[in-house]
């Protein structure tokens, strides 16, 4: 399987709680589709303090896993939103 691209994308997005509307991540996003995974190396700000767990609401939003060999959270749907 191939790897996720080695030069980072230069978007930056902000992910938010769907539930509270706290911050949790800056990410440089690629491409232009929805949401469904985070790798951890592109993560820009962590302003979590439980993996995967919402700060704000204790809403648990991601599940740890690894991707095409990489450390990735995998986004639960409906439970976060991209600006």
């Amino acid at each position: 399987m191939a790897k996720p691209r080695k030069k980072p994308p230069l978007r930056t997005v902000q992910i938010y709680c769907s539930g509270c509307r706290a911050l949790l991540f800056k990410y440089r996003k690629g491409g232009k589709g929805s949401l469904i995974k985070c790798f951890i190396e592109r993560i820009t700000e962590d302003h979590t303090n439980k993996t995967g767990t919402c700060p704000g609401c204790g809403q648990v939003f991601a599940r740890e896993t690894m991707i095409r060999g990489t450390p990735a959270y995998k986004i639960i749907g409906g439970k976060v939103q991209v600006k």
